[in-house]
């Protein structure tokens, strides 16, 4: 049992009904979990009640009696218990709050009521409200946050392998007599075994593989290049230690693999028709390179900011240690839990448990706790002009950017997210402000590339 400390302090209401003091006992738990035992005078709770009845009277049609016109009597004999329980109720709900008031605590959830005693005679009422608080959260300096700051230029040579992955995206296939190469489509036969027996997904047949994407494993890959169409030969591939089907990691198997086809990879002209599919009517192949430096420029300015803002939030977590509510942490988990059901498209069977998103959700509060009390510590403000900017950032990438802009100013929630974004941005820029940062030359490609 953890040690207790105890405060006492009386709650004095004369508004409603008339000077009742009610005793509250605050006990400081284990880490943020306070406890607040409340003793309400039997005469609050018979005040409240009559008040009920008063209010019960006015609106209840009882027959042989006008609207209004029941005698008091006849609303007591048919409605005290329903008034009682209202007012009970009612009361441990203004009890609860003037609680919080008086000792000036910030509830992270909802109170857990326990030990509720109905009063009995002059005995009153009494309950216990179990609650978790807000931490109180002192911010490290923000040069212990190291940032290292991309420095990327869009080079020639990165404009041209952007427009060859578009040609790429438009490629045919025509049949060749020769040996497989890397960049060409070959079709397969395969069937494995492990020590003559064959597995689950050992076989297949008429599998396209493009030689030198990866796709496969490089065991399976590689001995194919140099294959002709017709030819069989079998291999040998030693599956790896994290392979994600369990029952294969670090086995080695024996695959029987056939050529059925081998297809040269045929690129698109760099012509008006090749320019027209992505849009450029005119100016042929100089245009869609504008065009194509353009969306990189955005698309690297996305991912440095990506990069950043990941750097800030990994840095702010490993600065500031504090403990966080678990009922936020419970509530949080759930979000998680159900995010993660609907990118699977509900594959996993049956309701996960949330213990295996708590760290996640832990990181998330933590994050969402400290972005809120930088904001407050440092008065930090959005801007409109920042709040305009964000919106013509994400506007931009449509078809009609004042069309996406007018309707996301006709939507609270949407206007809502984006001012939560531009705070999160401007909670950013000031950690780049205070961090100490280096700026570290990177490739185009590098910067781009998704996480892994």
């Amino acid at each position: 049992m953890p040690r207790l400390r105890c405060w006492v302090f009386s709650i004095r209401d004369d508004e409603l009904f008339g000077v009742f003091d009610v005793q509250v006992t605050l006990e400081t738990a284990e880490g943020l979990l306070r406890r607040l035992s409340i003793h309400v005078p039997a005469a609050r709770l018979d005040e409240a009640t009559e008040l009920r009845l008063k209010e019960i009277g006015r609106r209840v049609r009882v027959d042989g009696f006008r609207p209004g016109k029941v005698p008091a009597q006849v609303i007591r004999q048919r409605y005290l218990p329903q008034a009682r329980e209202e007012a009970l109720d009612n009361l441990v709900q203004s009890t609860y709050g003037e609680a919080l008031q008086q000792q000036a605590l910030n509830p992270a959830g909802a109170p857990r009521i326990t030990e509720f005693k109905l009063p009995e005679g002059e005995e009153g009422l009494r309950y216990v409200a179990e609650i978790e608080v807000y931490p109180e959260i002192t911010l490290a300096a923000m040069s212990q946050i190291k940032i290292e700051r991309p420095q990327t230029e869009i080079g020639e040579a990165d404009v041209d392998t952007m427009i060859d992955n578009l040609r790429k995206q438009r490629a045919t296939f025509a049949m060749v007599e020769r040996a497989a190469a890397e960049g060409d489509r070959v079709t397969v036969d395969f069937k494995g075994s492990i020590d003559g027996e064959a597995f689950d997904g050992g076989t297949g047949e008429n599998m396209p593989l493009i030689l030198g994407q990866g796709a496969l494993l490089k065991d399976f890959e590689a001995p194919i290049a140099g294959m002709k169409a017709g030819e069989s030969k079998t291999i040998a591939v030693t599956f790896p230690d994290d392979y994600h089907a369990e029952h294969l990691r670090g086995q080695t198997a024996s695959f029987d693999i056939t050529v059925k086809s081998v297809e040269e990879t045929v690129l698109p002209e760099l012509d008006d028709a090749f320019c027209a599919a992505f849009g450029v009517k005119e100016g042929g192949a100089a245009t869609l390179r504008e065009e194509v430096r353009k969306n990189m420029a955005r698309e690297l300015d996305q991912a440095i900011k990506r990069k950043l803002k990941l750097q800030v939030m990994e840095g702010l977590l490993a600065a500031n240690d504090f403990a966080v509510p678990q009922v936020m942490v419970e509530e949080e988990s759930a979000r998680v839990r159900e995010q993660f059901t609907k990118q699977m498209r509900g594959a996993p069977q049956g309701e996960l448990p949330l213990k295996l998103f708590e760290g996640e959700a832990v990181r998330r509060v933590k994050l969402g706790l400290l972005v809120s009390e930088l904001v407050k510590a440092s008065e930090l403000r959005v801007e409109p002009e920042r709040l305009n900017a964000l919106l013509d950032t994400i506007a931009a990438s449509y078809e009609d950017p004042e069309e996406v802009k007018n309707y996301y100013r006709s939507r609270a929630d949407l206007m809502q997210n984006l001012r939560d974004m531009a705070a999160e941005e401007r909670v950013v820029d000031f950690v780049l402000e205070n961090a100490s940062v280096v700026d570290v030359p990177t490739a185009f490609a590098d910067v781009v590339k998704p996480a892994q």
